[in-house]
């Protein structure tokens, strides 16, 4: 079954860097775009960036446009989100993930999630 596992949020001070992993499996990773998003308690989940399955073209929600990257490594079966110039308002809980058809119309899968803190 489709797995989507994240690593390598923290806690960072304003203005540094920190960079997400998901490890993905149980479907053809390089057929799928993958992306992003972002939640914190009481709101909805956001999209952050996406990528598509090329690798080329990825598109970013403004207000991480300039200091947000994401990549991805068909040959590992990875996505990344390379993020710098960190800011409070960038607290929340990043979510890895894959959508396509499914038997039923569109199927949405998910990670567990990892917090990612910027305080001083």
């Amino acid at each position: 079954q489709v797995q989507l596992v994240e690593s390598g949020g923290g806690l960072v001070q304003p203005g540094g860097s920190l960079t997400l992993a998901c490890a993905a499996s149980g479907f053809t990773f390089s057929d799928y775009a993958m992306s992003w998003y972002r939640q914190t308690p009481g709101t909805e989940r956001d999209l952050v960036a996406e990528i598509p399955r090329t690798g080329t073209n990825a598109i970013y929600v403004e207000s991480v446009r300039g200091r947000f990257t994401i990549a991805r490594d068909n040959g590992k079966n990875r996505v990344y989100l390379q993020m710098n110039n960190l800011k409070p308002e960038d607290t929340a809980v990043y979510y890895c993930h894959m959508g396509r058809i499914g038997i039923n119309g569109w199927d949405d899968f998910w990670g567990q999630g990892t917090q990612v803190t910027v305080s001083s």
